[in-house]
């Protein structure tokens, strides 16, 4: 049926006369063609086609809560590493400051 019926056609070709476009192949860069009232049946067969297989291909519900909670756990992560770096930058800022001050009071100690 597909042989008979079907007809690719890349860019700049007629479609023969009756045949309306089914879908697009954008990687091939090709339409598929099919008679007049078939290329809606052959669009909606590979649309279900298509949702069948993802389906099929689509993770369990534990699998889903697995990965939820992997995910949980690296936004948590992340969070703690940004803190812990916001923590020690502004420690290491609060212990320069330090440092400045009593570099000053040394300094003006031995003047006076």
């Amino acid at each position: 049926m597909n042989g008979l019926l079907k007809r690719e056609l890349g860019h700049g070709r007629e479609p023969p006369r009756g045949y309306r476009m089914a879908w697009y192949e954008p990687r091939r860069r090709v339409g598929v063609y099919y008679p007049a009232p078939l290329h809606f049946l052959a669009r909606a067969l590979r649309e279900l086609r298509y949702r069948i297989c993802l389906a099929w291909r689509a993770p369990s519900r534990e699998q889903h809560d697995v990965f939820d909670l992997q995910r949980v756990h690296r936004e948590r992560e992340k969070l703690a590493a940004e803190y812990s770096r916001g923590y020690l930058r502004g420690w290491q800022d609060s212990f320069d400051q330090w440092v400045e001050t009593i570099e000053q009071l040394t300094a003006d100690d031995l003047k006076h």
